[in-house]
């Protein structure tokens, strides 16, 4: 498998859904949305994007499975799967706030081994391949040096459902604001990993994540230096739903601070 070749196709992929996602962003109609669940969006706009998507992986890689949000296709591959978010930040999409993304990941024996984020406004293609390093826009990217967490920017995510660990999640953040140069929340798990992957964040957290959100994301990051695990310090991510990703330099201190409260 040439990871490389297979990764700049899949980038050819993810810009052409992303054009269609920028097109039908200039129309759209916030009437036309779908309820999953609490908060959970959904619009026709992440439907069709998944539908082209998943078309045109599959012909470059026709034997592969799908694990995707909008379900359009989920069969999981006997050797390789694809890992899907056609519209990670749909909340972002519908209000108009312009950052969301296309999130793909390959997995191939249930390691990953392609990771592509694409932040469609600011035209930012985020890939990463098994062996190759990462990538903004073609050029390499590696994660922040800074080890001194009271200099650290992070990012974090709300819970939009599922609120029982609130209470000690806000105790969370109010700890952690208070170590560092502050906390940001932007709505797309995809590009905050990116994000770490290229050093703007020096690291981030988030629960009650699914696999589709992280996994390309992740990847990414591993490719760029940097560390992922779960709030227990473990490598199980998508069973247990909790990400921190960091540039490797505060991980301890960070999970330290976590496990507090989680």
């Amino acid at each position: 498998m040439n990871y490389e070749l297979l990764c700049s196709k899949v980038i050819a992929v993810t810009r052409l859904t992303g054009n269609f996602i920028r097109k039908e962003a200039m129309s759209f109609d916030a009437n036309a949305i779908e309820y999953k669940g609490l908060n959970d969006l959904v619009s026709y706009v992440d439907k069709n994007a998944e539908k082209q998507i998943v078309k045109n992986l599959t012909k470059i890689l026709p034997e592969a499975g799908f694990i995707t949000e909008e379900e359009t296709e989920n069969i999981k591959g006997q050797t390789y799967t694809w890992i899907i978010d056609p519209l990670d930040g749909t909340t972002n999409f519908i209000h108009g706030i312009p950052t969301y993304s296309i999130s793909i990941a390959l997995y191939e024996n249930d390691q990953p081994v392609i990771g592509v984020v694409y932040e469609i406004n600011r035209g930012e293609m985020f890939s990463a391949y098994k062996g190759g390093g990462a990538y903004l826009n073609n050029k390499p990217i590696r994660v922040s040096q800074n080890n001194n967490l009271s200099k650290c920017l992070l990012a974090t995510g709300f819970p939009y459902y599922q609120f029982d660990k609130q209470p000690q999640y806000i105790q969370l953040f109010t700890e952690m604001m208070q170590q560092c140069h502050g906390l940001r929340r932007i709505g797309s798990a995809a590009v905050d990993l990116a994000y770490v992957a290229c050093g703007r964040f020096d690291a981030y957290f988030e629960y009650n994540l699914n696999s589709y959100d992280v996994a390309a994301g992740a990847f990414i990051v591993q490719q760029a230096g940097g560390t992922i695990l779960n709030f227990s310090g473990g490598q199980e991510i998508f069973e247990t739903r909790e990400v921190l990703a960091t540039n490797s330099q505060v991980t301890e201190e960070i999970l330290q601070t976590i496990k507090k409260y989680f």
